[in-house]
């Protein structure tokens, strides 16, 4: 699993909390920024691959967070119902491919095809995770935000923060930044540019 620009913005923009979990972990990097980030967080990441939960915990046990990190391989569909109203926060870079091809390797379509973890079984999922004051964020394709925003309408949420990214400042939007809340609240719009001033203050605490 690659370290993605998704990732990175994610990790650096997503609110955080006491308890939070990470839906997808991948190589464990979001959780890793979050831990960075909030020093009273404990995070709970997830990934249902096993070869990429043995990748985030070798991550993790080479920081300086592991006390405060927890690997789990598991859906988030099947997790604990004593879990529920627990998390401050649930952060997820999803996959994001729809009713397209799939690629031969396995390990790559669980990472980027949506038919392991739908936008609904997120939104699902975080409705029951999240407590009545947290935050979901997650990071898509320009092209899937109606559809993770219709998600999340249906699901009872309300967007609270919205990022729209360009990777230069000719071209469109290519990814944007989406949080939820489960309470009536003001939505903050922003933008950034890849390598722009913002985009430099979000990450310059995780790029060497």
């Amino acid at each position: 699993m690659k370290v993605g620009t998704d990732g990175v913005l994610l990790g650096a923009w997503a609110n955080g909390g006491s308890k939070v979990l990470d839906v997808g972990t991948g190589t464990g990097i979001i959780a890793l920024m979050m831990a960075q980030r909030y020093a009273e967080a404990n995070v709970l990441a997830i990934d249902i691959d096993e070869g990429a939960v043995r990748q985030a915990t070798a991550n993790v046990e080479a920081s300086p967070f592991v006390s405060r990190i927890q690997i789990k391989q598991t859906r988030v569909q099947d997790m604990d119902a004593a879990l529920a109203g627990c998390f401050d926060v649930v952060v997820s870079n999803p996959p994001f491919f729809i009713d397209s091809l799939q690629a031969p390797d396995h390990q790559r379509n669980v990472a980027r095809h949506t038919e392991t973890l739908t936008y609904t079984d997120l939104m699902v999922a975080a409705s029951r995770l999240l407590n009545d004051d947290g935050e979901l964020s997650v990071i898509v394709p320009f092209d899937y935000r109606r559809r993770m925003d219709d998600e999340a309408i249906f699901q009872g949420f309300f967007p609270s923060r919205v990022c729209a990214v360009k990777t230069t400042p000719s071209k469109p939007v290519r990814r944007y930044l989406l949080a939820y809340k489960k309470q009536p609240c003001r939505c903050e719009q922003a933008g950034l540019i890849i390598g722009d001033e913002l985009y430099q203050l979000l990450t310059q605490d995780f790029y060497l």
